[in-house]
């Protein structure tokens, strides 16, 4: 049985030059592009996706936990793979897959997910509003992403302004605008990035002021981000 069997939808993408990073491999931002990217395809493909707007209704990312194989380079040919993985009480569950054209695996995550009305933030039951064939509520994840914890010694501080490009459909910061600050600190600290896990905790908005620190806790990597003292991510490399 291939790796790839259990998924629901598949895309196939070619690595581009502006993706990788100075080591000509696939950087942490662009692997969490090519994950959101692949999300909203399978959304949309079952009207669950950007039609989701005319309710007033978005995904909004809670936790997303990346593991590691083999990054691909520029130029090679890769296929995404995605399936929902269940509902645990207010969350969703969806699983990627990264293989190379041969079925071998590069990467692997899993994420969680809230379904919120963005002009009431309420929470939705996410089987209130999925259809069956997207997102079983029976089925539980066989992994899920974890809490990060603070912890460690503080190596760097810095602060990052909410700019224009920061931001997604909905006026607040992108998923992987987070991932960017977080993959940047870490590089020029000489960090590593994967295996790779990130919290979303609170909304960041144009013209926020961000002080994002980044800890060592026995070589794995801490970073947090936060607004006027106010936590809005965690993340670590592990």
């Amino acid at each position: 049985m291939s790796h790839s069997s259990s998924f629901q939808f598949q895309k196939d993408f070619e690595v581009r030059s502006y993706q990788v990073d100075p080591d000509g491999k696939l950087s942490l931002t662009a692997l969490a592009n090519l994950f959101q990217e692949i999300a909203w395809r399978h959304a949309d493909s079952a009207d669950f996706g950007r039609t989701l707007q005319e309710q007033h209704l978005s995904w909004i990312l809670a936790r997303i936990t990346i593991t590691c194989e083999d990054l691909p380079s520029w130029g090679d040919s890769i296929k995404i793979f995605t399936a929902g993985r269940g509902v645990d009480k207010l969350f969703a569950f969806r699983e990627f897959l990264i293989t190379d054209p041969e079925g071998g695996v590069l990467a692997r995550a899993m994420s969680s997910w809230v379904l919120m009305n963005v002009a009431t933030k309420r929470i939705f039951r996410p089987e209130n509003a999925l259809p069956p064939e997207l997102f079983d509520p029976n089925e539980k994840p066989k992994w899920k992403p974890e809490k990060v914890r603070l912890h460690g010694i503080l190596l760097k501080s810095e602060k990052v302004k909410v700019r224009y490009s920061d931001l997604d459909l909905n006026n607040h910061v992108n998923n992987t605008s987070y991932v960017r600050w977080v993959e940047n600190i870490l590089r020029e600290n000489d960090c590593h990035t994967l295996p790779f896990l990130i919290n979303y905790l609170a909304e960041c908005v144009m013209g926020d002021e961000l002080d994002i620190h980044l800890y060592d806790h026995d070589g794995h990597f801490v970073v947090q981000g936060t607004v006027e003292g106010k936590p809005v991510f965690l993340a670590e490399a592990k």
